[in-house]
């Protein structure tokens, strides 16, 4: 899962991302408004930590933003305010939760955890993502097509993850290199292992006799391109 922590406390943005990392997450962090609508507008992010009260505006005119950009994020409010008029203005608006400081750094976890899921999951399991004949168990970081398990990496399960939540999306080589591997990728002149990693996995996926869903879009990147199938 790849998160966008909005915090301008120094100390707490280094704990959660410090914590998120352990966890195996890609955590980024902004520290006001402007900062955080540059990250939003160039990456796509799974979930954002949005506190209401920053040095150069309201997370709650964030919100708006994110709204406005029909940006598909989850949003979990972060915040020292207990006024339930906060809580409610932040749902009204289009967050997911609110959390209260100060939290423990495992409810913050279980927040999110409980957040991706209700955003991506379809069925009964929510630890379960499918389409047509490819499967994704969240908690267990297992994939399979045609029922049969996916002999993958757990950075090849997220970038199937990634195109298969964002279908019918054209991602660029840049978009899917942060995604996985965080922003420090920005400055790099050769992004060829993108195109290692999706041909890995394409490779693998057709061993199973999977479709190839992936289509490659010259001088953009790729779509994950499909129609579900019909029950």
């Amino acid at each position: 899962m790849k998160v966008l922590a909005l915090e301008d406390n120094k100390e707490l943005a280094g704990s959660i991302h410090d914590f998120l990392s352990m966890a195996g997450y890609i955590c980024e962090l902004a520290e006001n408004v402007a900062q955080a609508k540059n990250k939003l507008l160039s990456f796509a992010y799974d979930c954002i930590l949005l506190d209401i009260m920053l040095p150069d505006g309201s997370g709650l005119d964030l919100l708006k933003f994110i709204k406005a950009e029909k940006i598909q994020s989850g949003v979990l409010i972060i915040s020292a305010k207990e006024a339930l008029d906060d809580k409610i203005k932040g749902l009204e608006s289009g967050a997911d939760d609110y959390l209260t400081k100060p939290f423990h750094l495992s409810e913050l976890h279980a927040r999110l955890r409980a957040i991706y899921r209700r955003k991506h999951s379809n069925g009964n399991n929510s630890n379960i993502i499918s389409f047509n004949e490819i499967s994704l168990n969240t908690d267990t970081i297992q994939a399979f097509i045609n029922n049969q398990l996916l002999d993958i990496t757990r950075k090849e399960f997220e970038l199937l993850m990634y195109f298969v939540v964002n279908k019918n999306r054209v991602l660029s080589k840049q978009a899917i290199a942060a995604h996985l591997w965080g922003d420090y990728t920005d400055n790099l002149a050769n992004l060829d292992f993108v195109y290692q990693h999706v041909k890995n996995l394409r490779k693998k996926i057709s061993l199973l006799n999977g479709a190839d869903y992936i289509d490659t879009v010259y001088g953009l990147g790729y779509r994950f391109t499909a129609a579900e199938t019909e029950a």
